[in-house]
């Protein structure tokens, strides 16, 4: 599986600006958001995932949680 070319991003119908640097082309990852909890139990999988996108210019990373 290849790796996606970084692009723009919208939510809720507005485009996605980097606060730093005012980019608008991003990088996207999907991460699992742990628990002390879960981890203990073994139970990682069920833990909620967040969609993070990567300013491809600076960096910076914003997350949403997946609803």
């Amino acid at each position: 599986m290849g790796k996606k070319d970084p692009e723009q991003v919208f939510k809720k119908g507005k485009q996605l600006t980097c606060p730093i640097c005012s980019n608008n082309i991003f990088n996207s990852r999907k991460t699992q958001l742990n628990t002390r909890g879960a981890t203990l139990l073994g139970v990682d999988w069920a833990n909620k995932n967040a969609q993070n996108y990567i300013c491809s210019n600076c960096g910076y990373i914003f997350w949403f949680l997946e609803q």
